[in-house]
């Protein structure tokens, strides 16, 4: 999802029907080191470095693209060796993967602290959620344009499957405040979600560089329509 995650149901009623177990808030996974990484950072100046290169990294992506996109250019930009690079990763696509585990990361704190201050809301609350942030992130995050979660250059392992990477996170991330089970239909039902809102979102920044508004309401008139018949 590539390019991007935005009643009453199931979760409503079950509120009202048990009001003293309201849907809790998604928990954030533990963070844990991206599997691009050659070695993870153990002490705090090795993290800072880490973050300065993922940073670097993502700054020129937007400068120069991925195919003039090289480690020395990283290494120099953050200020740092370029055996400080290769410590951590052995080629710029195991640099971006990280960079896209980085985002699918930092994209899911996000929902998570949205749906914690909306509260017990309902699933369609959660989808506006899961739209926004990802569109705030598209349109502001550094190098996300091109990389978001892996999606939109072949980095990585080409059997990765970004797009049932983020629909796992998803499920697992919703699955409580939705008061549902993270069972192998609801992973489906967000993993069709999510490759859907990738292909349209595609097709939003093609129209408009900025994110068509209009093809973008269609999206969230599509997903209702669809998450309607599971999640009702």
């Amino acid at each position: 999802m590539g390019t991007v995650l935005y009643s009453p149901g199931m979760a409503e009623r079950r509120a009202s029907e048990s009001p003293s177990v309201p849907p809790r808030a998604p928990e954030p996974a533990p963070r844990s080191a991206p599997a691009a990484l050659r070695r993870a950072p153990v002490q705090r100046r090795s993290a800072e470095r880490l973050t300065r290169i993922l940073d670097s990294c993502a700054d020129l992506l937007d400068e120069t693209g991925y195919e003039s996109l090289t480690t020395r250019l990283v290494a120099e930009r953050a200020g740092v060796p370029i055996g400080s690079v290769y410590r951590f990763f052995g080629n710029k696509r195991a640099l971006v993967d990280a960079l896209a585990q980085r985002n699918l990361e930092r994209y899911a704190e996000r929902v998570t602290h949205r749906l914690a201050a909306a509260g017990p809301a309902g699933w369609r609350t959660a989808l506006d959620v899961v739209l926004d942030e990802y569109l705030v992130m598209k349109r502001t995050a550094p190098g996300f344009s091109l990389v978001d979660f892996g999606t939109q250059i072949p980095v990585g392992d080409p059997g990765a499957a970004p797009n049932h990477r983020v629909a796992d996170r998803l499920t697992d991330l919703l699955s409580a405040y939705l008061d549902r089970t993270p069972d192998p239909a609801l992973r489906r039902t967000f993993l069709v979600a999510v490759e859907t809102a990738d292909a349209l979102f595609r097709l939003a920044f093609r129209v408009d560089p900025g994110g068509d508004e209009a093809v973008i309401a269609e999206v969230r008139v599509l997903l209702r329509a669809y998450l309607a018949s599971t999640l009702d």
